[in-house]
C-alpha cells in the first residue's frame, strides 16, 4: 500500500506522502512551506490584473474568506487540545490551499471529506467554484504590492516511475501556479538535494536542508510556500524598548522580555461580551496584525468563540484613538503532526486503505500517511524581518489620559491580508521567550 505524507512547516511548511501498492510501498510527500521571511519577488499574476480583481472573483474571495477563517479557528481549537498551555502558531491559508491541492487528486468520499473538513458545503459551493476560488486567492496574494512582500507558490516533484493524469497536472499548474519537476527518486540523496535546493532558492536561503529523511520509496513531493515580509505603518522606536519587562506566563511563572513601547493612534476596542481587548496594528501596505488580549482567566472563552462572524464584528466596531501601547518583541515557532487532528476533523478515507486518489493517477492504493506542519514568525520594532531606516516623530509627552494596552500576558495574534481577508498566520503567545 502506498503511503501519503502531509508535512507542513511555516514561516511555513506542509508535507504529504502517498503510497502505491508494490513490494516496496511508494510515498507521496506534500510539503507546505509558510515563511514570515523574504522570498523571491512574485511574478505569477503579471498580465492577470483583470482576472485577479474582477468583481465576480472578489465576491468569491469574500465568500471564501469566511469559510477559510472558520476552518482556521476550528483547526486552532483542535490544536489547543493537543498542545494545552503552549505557544500556538500556524498558517491557515497555506493549510487550506494544501488540502485543496490534495482534493484535486481525490475522488468520491475521499474528496468530499477533504472539502467538507475545510468548511465547504458541496451543495452550495460546487467543486469547480472551490478550485476557482483558491485560484483567485493565490493570484491575489501573489499580486505585486509596494512595501509588502507576499508570495504563495507550489512545486511538484514527480517520480519518473509514476504516471500522473494529464488533467491533474494541467489543473495544478493552472489553478495553483505549480511548477512541476520530473525527479529520479531512486537516488534518494540527489532527489532530496534537488527539493532542498529549490526551497532554498525560493526562500532566499531562509530555509536550508528542509527535508532530511526522504523515504527510499518516495515517488512524489509537493511543496507549498508562503513568504511574508512587511514594515509597520508606525514603527516602534528601538530606544524606547525596555529589555527586561515582565510577562506573565501563568499564575506562578513570569519571564523577562524586551517590551516595545509607543504612544500612537491605533484601531482598538474592548469587547465586553468576550472580555477581551482587541488592537489592530497595520503594516505599511495591504496587511495588518490583530492582537487580542483576554482578561485574566478568560482565554478559553475567547478561543471558543473565535469565528469569521467575530472578525467581522470587530472590523465593524474598531475605533481609532490614542493608545499607550506595550508589545513584546519576540520570535515564535511551532511544529505539529496534523494527521490525527485532520482525522478528527473528518478527513478519514484519505488515510485509509480505501482512499481514492484516482484523480491523480490510475495506480491504485494511494493514501495519506501523516501530516506535519512547522511555522515561525518574528515581531520587532520595524515589522516582520528587517526594513529600511525610519525616522521617529516625537510622541506626545502627556500620556496619562490615553488608555494603556499592555500585552504582558497570554494573547492571540492574527496576521491578515487585507484584499482577500485571508488569515495568513494565527497563533497564541503564551511564553514569548520560547522559540
Amino acid at each position: 500500500m502506498e503511503r501519503f505524507c502531509f508535512l507542513r512547516y511555516a514561516s511555513g511548511f506542509l508535507g504529504m506522502c502517498y503510497y502505491l501498492p508494490s513490494k516496496m510501498p511508494l510515498f507521496f510527500s506534500l510539503v507546505l512551506l509558510i515563511l514570515g521571511l523574504h522570498c523571491a519577488p512574485p511574478n505569477s499574476c503579471e498580465g492577470k490584473i483583470t482576472s485577479c480583481l474582477s468583481p465576480q472573483q472578489n465576491a468569491t474571495l469574500y465568500k471564501m474568506s469566511s469559510i477559510n477563517a472558520d476552518f482556521a479557528f476550528n483547526l486552532y481549537r483542535r490544536v489547543t487540545v493537543e498542545t494545552p498551555d503552549q505557544n500556538i502558531f500556524f498558517s491557515p491559508v497555506s493549510i487550506s490551499a494544501g488540502l485543496a491541492v490534495l482534493s484535486l487528486g481525490a475522488c468520491s468520499s475521499t474528496q468530499t471529506q477533504i472539502l467538507e473538513s475545510l468548511g465547504f458545503n458541496l451543495t452550495d459551493t460546487p467543486m469547480a467554484e472551490i478550485q476557482q476560488g483558491f485560484q483567485h486567492l493565490i493570484c491575489s496574494l501573489n499580486f505585486p504590492k509596494k512595501e509588502l512582500e507576499l508570495q504563495m507558490g507550489n512545486a511538484l516533484f514527480i517520480g519518473k516511475q509514476l504516471k500522473p493524469l494529464e488533467k491533474f497536472l494541467d489543473d495544478v499548474k493552472k489553478l495553483y501556479e505549480t511548477e512541476v519537476f520530473s525527479t529520479d527518486f531512486s537516488n534518494v540523496s540527489a532527489a532530496q538535494q534537488e527539493i532542498n535546493s529549490h526551497v532554498e532558492r525560493q526562500t532566499k536561503g531562509k530555509i536550508v536542508g528542509l527535508i532530511q529523511d526522504l523515504k527510499p520509496n518516495t515517488i512524489t513531493v509537493l511543496v507549498n510556500y508562503l513568504c511574508f515580509k512587511a514594515q509597520w505603518a508606525n514603527p516602534f522606536d528601538p530606544s524606547k524598548t525596555e529589555e527586561g519587562s515582565s510577562f506573565l506566563v501563568d499564575k506562578t511563572t513570569t519571564v523577562q522580555v524586551p517590551m516595545m513601547h509607543q504612544v500612537d493612534q491605533y484601531y482598538h476596542l474592548v469587547d465586553t461580551e468576550l472580555n477581551c481587548t482587541v488592537l489592530q496594528m497595520d503594516y505599511s501596505k495591504n496587511a495588518l496584525a490583530l492582537f487580542v488580549l483576554p482578561k485574566e482567566g478568560q482565554m478559553e472563552g475567547v478561543e471558543g468563540a473565535m469565528s469569521s462572524k467575530i472578525l467581522k464584528k470587530w472590523n465593524r466596531l474598531l475605533q481609532k484613538g490614542w493608545v499607550n501601547l506595550f508589545v513584546p518583541k519576540f520570535s515564535i515557532s511551532a511544529t505539529y503532526d496534523l494527521g490525527g487532528i485532520l482525522l478528527k476533523m473528518g478527513i478519514q478515507d484519505a488515510f485509509a486503505d480505501n482512499a481514492d486518489f484516482s484523480g491523480l493517477t490510475k495506480d491504485n492504493g494511494l493514501k495519506v500517511s501523516n501530516v506535519a506542519h512547522k511555522a515561525m514568525f518574528y515581531i520587532g520594532e520595524k515589522g516582520t524581518e528587517a526594513s529600511p531606516e525610519v525616522r521617529f516623530l516625537n510622541q506626545p509627552e502627556t500620556t496619562l489620559l490615553h488608555p494603556i494596552i499592555q500585552f504582558d500576558r497570554s494573547f492571540l495574534l492574527l496576521i491578515l491580508e487585507k484584499n482577500t481577508r485571508s488569515i495568513l498566520f494565527l497563533g497564541k503567545v503564551v511564553d514569548p521567550t520560547e522559540v
